[in-house]
């Protein structure tokens, strides 16, 4: 069997909806749901295993399912029998089968809303781009998961950026599919405000996994961490000052030295190109865009190109002066309305002629995705092939363009599914990712999602 390693952040249960965390993470109120999508044409046969923090399977709960081929699948914890009323915990989903998925995490009646990746395998390193403690009302917490078959031994060290002090963890021991959570607001030792970056280090080279909650006062955020770095990035989706969201872009310099760093922000909806550099010392990390778009700051000339416009299009790296390896993360958010989510920036070399993507909906008790798809090959035609509808759609994306396609409205009223981009050549490097969106209920209600190359 194949297995499909899976870290569920905050999986709790709570007798009806959602379920009660830890007064650390803001006191929220948390619940998890995962949707699985079969990669094959034939039908999977997925086992899934819940595991306390002990390390200890939960045997009454396991679940044992069947995907229709090229098909998916949405799983509640709430809805699951056999774990206890209360559970913070991880899964391993395990199939004959290739498959995908993504974990939703929902807190407080749906009021706080993010999105984060499933895994396939670990490393044993791991980079964490933007941690926070008491930082104006954000604070983060992230889980740890054991990808391995025997304990792991897990160090901690954070980096301090604009403000508080680096950090070196005790070790800690996680059994094998096992998660352990760890709660900056409980971390003294940071300072009363830090804002900055963690490596995570499997010191006995059994793989792990990683997902980071960053929780403000109206917003939930979540990323994935990186378990391999490069000298440039591509972020598919920046947006400035359109329909009242922004982006900003945190970038972590995982090398030893520091480097230089010009963002070159290229409009592919509206409005005009621009970069940003900065240096980012090493080990340490650097935020770009929050500011750079807002008002005229040194070593950008974006407000000048944009200034108090529309930006929406996509971000890379253009220059790393010393070619370190680097990670980023977008955040995105809308201050006036309370919704904002987060993604993963990709490797140019990340990118395939085929992705998927477990989750898509159209007028879902009013929730709707956004697919943007970016090409870092050469021009091809896209596809877009949905599971259970002929509603699919192709179009042509020239080098080094992106393109959005809403999602609202163009399928079926309460659709819920999954989607495969593909481009027309064995050569193709396409990048996706996919927003998830209710603009009509109030709260945080959106996520974001990267799709899976493969």
């Amino acid at each position: 069997m194949n297995k499909f390693v899976r870290i569920l952040v905050g999986l709790i249960v709570l007798a009806g909806l959602v379920l009660p965390f830890s007064a650390s993470a803001q006191s929220l109120t948390y619940g998890s749901s995962f949707q699985v999508q079969n990669l094959e044409p034939e039908a999977a046969a997925i086992t899934i295993t819940f595991y306390d923090q002990a390390g200890a399977a939960v045997d009454a709960a396991t679940v044992n399912d069947t995907l229709t081929a090229g098909g998916s699948k949405t799983y509640f914890a709430v809805t699951m029998a056999g774990l206890p009323t209360t559970f913070a915990g991880s899964a391993v989903i395990s199939s004959d089968r290739r498959l995908r998925a993504i974990h939703n995490l929902a807190a407080n009646n749906f009021a706080f809303g993010a999105s984060s990746a499933g895994y396939t395998e670990g490393a044993t390193e791991l980079n964490l781009p933007l941690i926070m403690r008491g930082n104006s009302g954000f604070n983060t917490w992230f889980a740890v998961q054991n990808a391995g078959t025997s304990d792991a031994t897990v160090g901690v060290v954070f980096t301090a950026g604009s403000s508080g002090s680096n950090y070196t963890a005790p070790d800690v021991t996680i059994k094998p599919g096992a998660s352990h959570l760890w709660y900056q607001a409980d971390m003294a030792d940071l300072g009363a405000k830090f804002v900055g970056s963690a490596k995570v280090t499997s010191k006995n080279a059994v793989p792990v996994v990683a997902t980071v909650v960053e929780v403000g006062p109206t917003t939930l955020y979540a990323y994935d961490g990186f378990v391999a770095a490069s000298p440039t990035f591509v972020a598919p989706l920046f947006q400035y000052y359109n329909a009242g969201f922004s982006s900003s872009i945190q970038i972590q310099n995982t090398g030893a030295s520091a480097t230089d760093v010009t963002v070159q922000y290229t409009p592919s909806f509206g409005g005009s190109a621009c970069t940003e550099t900065k240096t980012i010392p090493a080990g340490a990390a650097e935020t770009y865009g929050l500011f750079a778009f807002a008002s005229a700051i040194t070593g950008s000339n974006c407000y000048a190109q944009n200034p108090g416009t529309a930006f929406v299009g996509s971000a890379t790296v253009s220059n790393n002066s010393a070619s370190q390896p680097l990670v980023a993360i977008v955040n995105q958010h809308n201050f006036t309305t309370g919704k904002a989510a987060s993604y993963s920036a990709f490797r140019p070399d990340d990118g395939t002629q085929t992705a998927s993507l477990p989750l898509v909906m159209d007028r879902n008790s009013n929730y709707w995705t956004g697919i943007t798809v970016y090409n870092a090959g050469a021009a091809t035609t896209v596809s877009i092939d949905y599971s259970g509808t002929s509603a699919d759609t192709s179009f042509a994306l020239g080098a080094g363009e992106s393109k959005i396609v809403l999602n609202n409205g163009a399928i079926a009223a309460g659709y819920v599914g999954s989607a495969v981009v593909s481009g027309a050549s064995a050569s193709d490097k396409l990048l996706v990712i996919v927003n998830e969106q209710n603009l009509v209920a109030a709260g945080d209600t959106f996520y974001v999602y990267n799709g899976f190359n493969y």
